[in-house]
């Protein structure tokens, strides 16, 4: 509860700095275009979802991106969600790799078995979550769907009893 209370001063702060303490403003300041929201979200603290991986600079931004998307769900009006990437966070990785889609290092495997957490921003942590996404990626190009439609598909496939009955990766995430 100290990280959600923690967040929402951050974006009240974040609000009340750059767009005049108003919702509203943020999201005339985006123009309703979800990758502009996205990207404007992606400036505050626990939306910043951007980690190091073997000196590469890996953005994965699930918090900022699923903002567009759930406001369309709500009030409709966005515009370019055809442009979000999946929004990664554990359920999704765990449903693709038990329908076969991604493969877990052994070691990795092992520890998601045993209920063991992963670290936040480690390189496992970064590696299945950005896999996931370009698996996303590779589907959308097949089906035609946006990531959005197989982010929900996927996120609610995970919440069947065979997916429920397998440990899945675990950690302690501001960003998810």
């Amino acid at each position: 509860m100290e990280l959600f209370a923690q967040a929402w001063n951050a974006f009240g702060r974040h609000l009340l700095e750059h767009h005049r303490g108003s919702y509203e403003a943020l999201l005339e300041a985006s123009g309703f275009e979800a990758e502009a929201l996205a990207g404007l979200l992606a400036e505050v603290p626990f939306f910043d979802d951007v980690h190091p991986y073997r000196g590469l600079t890996v953005p994965i931004y699930k918090r900022a991106q699923i903002a567009p998307a759930d406001l369309e769900l709500s009030i409709g009006g966005f515009r370019g969600l055809e442009r979000l990437t999946l929004f990664a966070d554990n359920l999704v990785p765990h449903v693709l790799h038990l329908d076969g889609v991604l493969a877990f290092d052994e070691v990795v495997a092992e520890r998601i078995e045993r209920e063991e957490l992963l670290s936040s921003g480690s390189e496992e942590e970064v590696e299945m979550r950005a896999c996931a996404v370009q698996a996303v990626e590779l589907i959308k190009a097949e089906t035609g769907r946006t990531a959005m439609e197989l982010d929900h598909l996927l996120w609610n496939r995970g919440q069947g009893a065979e997916y429920k009955a397998r440990p899945r990766p675990r950690c302690r995430s501001v960003f998810y």
